[in-house]
């Protein structure tokens, strides 16, 4: 259970006591996470006439990464998607200010039908996954 409640209390930005070791600032502590948790990295959803495509997930466990980049629809994954900073020198290195820097981008409603992510750890290695629109949509 512990393991499951440190990355969901990092990336909220609780402080605990004790949990100070656990900000998730490198490949080799979000690596295993992100193996776990691929089909979450990314979603999509209708909203407002727009298909958002989502990077959320990735985003709470970005201070491991150096680079995340997408493509649509059966492209290559060459888009650069933008985060924001990690905040090395406080108590909440990955929290999100979705005000400043929103953990997704705004695209032309029904145009995401297929996503190919990419992710490079800080390390250099990188890992993918693809997803489908029906397997990642946001209701």
């Amino acid at each position: 259970m512990k393991k499951i409640l440190i990355p969901v209390i990092t990336a909220l930005g609780i402080a605990l006591p004790g949990l100070a070791s656990a900000q998730f600032m490198s490949a080799a502590e979000v690596r295993p996470i992100l193996d776990a948790t691929k089909g979450n990295w990314v979603g999509v959803r209708d909203f407002n006439g727009n298909d958002l495509l989502y990077f959320t997930h990735l985003t709470t466990f970005r201070c491991g990464l150096s680079e995340v980049r997408y493509g649509l629809n059966g492209e290559p994954a060459t888009i650069p998607f933008p985060m924001e900073e990690c905040y090395v020198n406080t108590n909440t290195p990955s929290a999100i200010h979705p005000d400043v820097h929103p953990p997704y981008v705004t695209l032309p409603s029904g145009s995401v039908q297929l996503v190919t992510v990419e992710i490079v750890y800080d390390d250099g290695s990188t890992d993918s996954v693809t997803f489908f629109r029906n397997e990642i949509v946001i209701p």
